[in-house]
């Protein structure tokens, strides 16, 4: 999984211009930087990825299941 960013610095300064205290700021800016990084996310390259492989292997599951049933009707023709 990608990781996703996180500016603390952008985010401090916008806590602190709402009338936050420096400090208090800073350690929710913490406090968020790790439930971000402690997080995994799926990303839309990750999603697109699972997407191709899970076709891959629906589509082999469909060409075994035809293949079976064809030699199954020539078995029992």
């Amino acid at each position: 999984m990608s990781a996703v960013t996180f500016d603390t610095h952008e985010f401090v300064k916008t806590l602190e211009a709402a009338g936050m205290p420096a400090l208090q700021a800073e350690a929710i800016s913490d406090a968020v930087k790790q439930a971000h990084e402690s997080a995994e996310l799926a990303t839309k390259a990750d999603l697109r990825e699972l997407e191709l492989s899970l076709t891959v292997k629906l589509g082999a599951i469909v060409v075994v299941a035809l293949s079976a049933f064809s030699a199954l009707l020539k078995w029992t023709a």
